[in-house]
């Protein structure tokens, strides 16, 4: 499996919208994403990955996933 580098992030509390560039990921756990040079860790709750930093609570449902194929005949 393979991921894109950028998702799109939520602000719960204001309702803005960007795009953050992907430093971690592992699908279905926790996304660590880089917004403005500040690192936010968001974990997954069985829909969604949440996480807060600066005071601000931050939603996001990941990156895009797609399967790679490799060889012959694909």
């Amino acid at each position: 499996m393979a991921h894109d580098d950028k998702c799109i992030i939520t602000c719960t509390d204001n309702g803005r919208t960007l795009e953050a560039e992907i430093g971690s990921f592992k699908s279905q756990e926790f996304v660590e994403v880089y917004m403005a040079k500040n690192k936010v860790r968001l974990t997954w709750n069985g829909k969604i990955y949440v996480g807060n930093k600066m005071g601000l609570e931050f939603t996001t449902p990941g990156p895009r996933e797609f399967t790679v194929r490799q060889g012959r005949g694909f």
